[in-house]
């Protein structure tokens, strides 16, 4: 974060330095391609984008690219921004399978063509890093499995994110869509919430991502800060998310999810 008597140039420096880390060898070749139509936009990249926002503390550069892959993907308009932040992710220490896994959560907030487009992203990205290693996890499908156990997996699922929300989505929808509520629960939580992988924090962090930059999800931004919460996540983490999706989903974007947070918060005795 810079301080009020620090320079741009300092501040560019600084950009540069994580830009280097988390770009790679081509890093800078975003900032060049805008050399001869908006060179000042390539600088606000590196001096805010990453000398003031990559460079705070509260998250790791890991969490970073995540955040920003479940991000981009559900933007569903950004491919290109997509493929580098893949790639970015892969320079810090993601793996190709914990990055296919993020796309497939994103799949239902943004739907499956977003995941589906998302995932020809990363199918490119991966082949042209075949070193980074297989983006294949073990299959999470029981193909003998029953509904009720599938519905019974994503009721505990849902209640170690947020406590008794199920009861409140029955209740919410038992009058004109029960089945959408039952669906909500096997298919959300029973399946995409109860795969191997990423963890429920790392959940939390990219659903807060993705419901940040969509801007069209308020109810279920407050749901999943208060799941943040409930799975080990900090108030710290929660608003360095937003604080970064002013980057990828705008500054209105950021300042209603921080809105967001601050009725959450306020809601907490934690």
């Amino acid at each position: 974060m810079s301080t009020p008597a620090e320079t741009s140039a300092a501040r560019f420096e600084r950009g540069l330095t994580v830009l280097d880390q988390v770009g790679g060898p081509n890093g800078r070749a975003v900032v060049e391609s805008l050399a001869d139509i908006a060179p000042d936009l390539g600088r606000y990249v590196v001096e805010f984008g990453y000398g003031d926002i990559y460079s705070r503390t509260g998250l790791t550069l890991p969490q970073r690219q995540i955040i920003n892959v479940a991000a981009l993907t559900a933007l569903g308009h950004a491919a290109p921004q997509l493929r580098w932040h893949i790639d970015g992710a892969l320079n810090v220490g993601v793996t190709p399978a914990e990055i296919v896994e993020i796309i497939v959560h994103t799949a239902i907030y943004a739907g499956f063509p977003a995941a589906l487009n998302g995932l020809t992203v990363a199918r490119a990205a991966f082949a042209d890093r075949p070193e980074a290693g297989n983006p294949v996890s073990d299959s999470a499908v029981r193909p003998e499995e029953t509904t009720e156990q599938r519905y019974r997996r994503g009721v505990a699922k849902l209640a170690e994110v947020d406590g008794d929300a199920a009861d409140h989505i029955f209740a919410a929808l038992a009058d004109v869509a029960p089945d959408l509520g039952r669906y909500l629960i096997e298919f959300c939580f029973g399946d995409i919430y109860s795969r191997p992988g990423p963890d429920l924090r790392t959940r939390e962090l990219a659903t807060v991502a993705a419901c940040t930059v969509l801007g069209t999800a308020g109810p279920q931004l407050r749901v999943h800060l208060h799941g943040l919460l409930n799975v080990g996540g900090t108030r710290e983490e929660a608003v360095e998310t937003i604080i970064q999706m002013a980057g990828y989903g705008g500054f209105p974007a950021a300042l209603n999810a921080i809105a967001a947070a601050r009725e959450v918060f306020g809601e907490r005795k934690d």
